[in-house]
């Protein structure tokens, strides 16, 4: 059976959908989504939102910790994960309903079910083909399985968040910041959590000064943070917990194993092959600069294409790619200049090229750097202190990386990627007075620099 087609058909209701789907719809075009699961996405549902929200319950054994520092006193909490599990998934739910709504009355199709492209212009969605002028691929990325024997037996950040029963011991395995902001979440939740990573430091990617200063810090609220750690094997254990074993030939027990190592493109069953749609090795689709695949009429967005796995990302080049459809056609991804935080304990924020990427692209870099105990540790009795690091170009004295590692680190970097998108010079942020008594005012305050060649 074969319906009326549409001007653009989306695949995939996560972030870069619902914004292409809203911004199209709202152009009076023919709009269709098909999504075979929650609405939202990944960010939604397993991402960025619970993830935050479980952030912030984990926090709230630092502050009951530090309390009496400040003359409070009180009986010793207790943490239910049941009622943080309901209490979560009823939000969710609310912002379902809300994505859900914000299409709707976009005036755009929503279609529940998988979706598979059969044809130049055509898509299937249980058992019903609509022709489409433009197909757009967004259907984000879904976590690697673990590749070891005994790999069943873990699970990954999707199922993190409704586990039957809180684990006492967790295992993580992996040094990205989902394997990092887990572990932190747990410990922070009273889980006993170790941390395993096969390289030699985590959060690879990230500025080395930051990286070696999250891992001291993570090691101080309890993590034990284990580098250079490979997993050979998971087995169950007669009195049902799991054993870790490691290729330095010891093992630990946990009670839950979370694999975090990567998550890669969903694009299996779409008939993306079928088309001759190029991929990438692991699975993501090719696109230009115009988020265009190898055939015509098929485009890619967010993190099926692997560009940048970010939320705002794919929300940025949904505008892009509906702008160059039915708009202007001006607007630009800019890559470079992509804030990001980290929900560890303590907080990243982070914008630019880390010290060693500045180092190899000019030829001369200027590094503001200092680290501290903040104000409010003075009396909690925390031994966390607080990193910020400005890169600099020495020869046009623009600021081109941005660092911290300290609490609420993603609020204070967004307001400094304004600046820094704008173009601002070292200059520029000696000239700007900083609000007293902050951690944040320190990015305006730093006159001392170290030469990087």
């Amino acid at each position: 059976m074969t319906r009326d087609g549409f001007d653009l058909f989306i695949i995939g209701a996560g972030s870069g959908g619902v914004r292409a789907a809203r911004m199209a719809g709202q152009r009076g075009l023919r709009v269709a989504v098909a999504e075979e699961g929650a609405l939202g996405g990944t960010c939604v549902n397993v991402g960025c939102i619970p993830k935050k929200l479980y952030s912030f319950a984990a926090h709230y054994a630092d502050s009951f910790e530090e309390a009496p520092g400040f003359g409070w006193s009180h009986e010793t909490p207790s943490f239910d994960w049941s009622v943080l599990k309901a209490n979560r998934a009823r939000e969710i739910s609310r912002l379902n309903g809300i994505y859900g709504e914000l299409m709707t009355n976009a005036g755009v199709t929503i279609l529940r079910g998988r979706a598979r492209i059969v044809g130049v212009g055509a898509v299937e969605v249980n058992g019903v083909v609509h022709a489409a002028e433009r197909i757009v691929v967004a259907t984000g990325g879904w976590p690697v399985p673990p590749e070891v024997p005994g790999g069943e037996l873990a699970i990954s950040s999707n199922e993190i968040f409704d586990l039957a029963e809180f684990p006492k011991r967790l295992v993580v395995v992996g040094g990205g910041y989902i394997a990092c902001e887990f572990a932190s979440i747990f410990n922070g939740l009273g889980a006993r959590v170790t941390q395993l990573y096969r390289g030699e430091q985590i959060l690879r990617g990230f500025d080395r000064e930051v990286r070696d200063f999250v891992a001291v810090e993570m090691g101080k609220h309890g993590v034990d943070v284990r580098v250079e750690a490979s997993v050979l094997s998971l087995a169950r254990t007669a009195g049902g917990a799991i054993r870790v074993a490691l290729a330095d030939g010891s093992e630990l027990e946990a009670d839950t194993v979370l694999y975090a190592t990567g998550r890669a493109p969903n694009t299996a069953g779409l008939g993306l092959e079928a088309l001759g749609v190029a991929l990438a090795p692991n699975g993501a689709v090719v696109v230009d600069e115009g988020y265009r695949s190898s055939v015509p009429g098929i485009f890619a967005i967010g993190d099926v294409i692997d560009r940048v796995q970010l939320t705002p990302v794919a929300l940025a080049e949904a505008m892009a790619l509906v702008d160059s459809f039915f708009g202007q056609g001006g607007r630009r991804v800019d890559y470079m200049h992509i804030p990001t935080a980290v929900f560890t304990h303590p907080n990243i924020g982070t914008i630019g090229l880390s010290e060693q990427d500045a180092r190899a692209r000019f030829q001369k870099i200027l590094v503001y750097r200092t680290d501290f105990k903040a104000l409010r540790h003075t009396l909690s009795g925390s031994k966390e202190r607080t990193l910020m690091k400005l890169v600099v170009e020495a020869a046009s004295d623009k600021v081109v990386g941005l660092h911290m590692v300290g609490a609420d680190a993603g609020e204070t970097i967004q307001g400094f990627a304004v600046a820094m998108k704008a173009g601002a010079t070292k200059a520029v942020f000696d000239a700007t007075l900083g609000i007293h008594p902050t951690a944040a005012e320190e990015f305006v305050t730093m006159r001392n620099a170290t030469v990087a060649s």
